[in-house]
């Protein structure tokens, strides 16, 4: 149906239900300016300083020690999403025989770091590296496989110190536990030494209470040489681990 019109129109209004015109519209809540949250990528460019801790690698394979420096970048700083990202790895050493692969190792992990995303993959693929002539024990009885696979170590232990990779460490129970298998194995290892006259009992480490029994075996999951048999099942005393459950 058509409404012929003859006047001019003034102003006009929208017929609302009841239901509707009771409630009043709410007023529009102003909106906040989001900052934009800065994520790693390849065409960041380096900032004049950043942050970092270096470490030291002291190998039976190597006459000088290596010194793996680490260094990160802080990712929008001052906000609720701030986050600390390596950037850049740097190799030195005095000894020049295996400069090559280091200066290609180091610039192939800084350029991952730098092209984003999940960076942890780098610490398998390097702990899975082995030397055909042999690995070797650090002081405390970790058996490395390789001087790259040390390598990886130190990269987990940095993210694992910025974020990156959450911390595995044992909870109080189990370390409880491990500690009461070792003072029972102690226990039982003095008991039989003072039965025995074979010969002068020799000490572990020097002495060093934290060492493990100088009998001990390599442990397949911890790779700590901290494997002892106690009443007839292999046990570490460093990770729990037992064949036995």
């Amino acid at each position: 149906m058509s409404i012929h019109i003859t006047r001019k129109i003034k102003g006009y209004s929208v017929k609302r239900p009841e239901s509707q015109a009771a409630v009043p519209a709410a007023p529009a809540a102003p909106s906040e300016p989001q900052a934009e949250v800065i994520q790693m990528h390849e065409r960041l460019e380096r900032p004049d300083v950043l942050v970092g801790a270096t470490y030291k690698i002291k190998s039976p394979l190597f006459e000088h020690a290596l010194y793996v420096t680490l260094n990160d970048i802080v990712l929008n700083a001052g906000t609720p999403h701030e986050s600390r990202r390596p950037f850049e790895i740097f190799i030195n050493s005095k000894n020049m025989d295996h400069f090559q692969w280091i200066v290609a190792l180091t610039r192939i992990m800084s350029a991952v770091f730098r092209k984003g995303g999940d960076v942890t993959f780098l610490v398998e693929e390097l702990k899975a590296v082995f030397d055909p002539r042999g690995g070797y024990f650090k002081p405390g009885g970790t058996y490395m496989p390789s001087i790259v696979a040390e390598l990886g170590l130190i990269v987990e232990q940095h993210l694992k110190s910025i974020g990156l990779i959450q911390d595995g460490e044992l909870s109080a129970a189990q370390r409880a536990l491990i500690d009461e298998k070792r003072a029972a194995y102690e226990q039982h290892r003095g008991g039989a030494k003072k039965k025995s006259d074979t010969g002068p009992a020799t000490a572990d480490a020097a002495g060093d209470p934290g060492a493990f029994p100088s009998t001990a075996t390599l442990c397949g999951k911890c790779a700590a040489k901290a494997v002892v048999l106690m009443d007839g099942c292999s046990t570490c005393l460093n990770c729990g681990y037992s064949k036995c459950g």
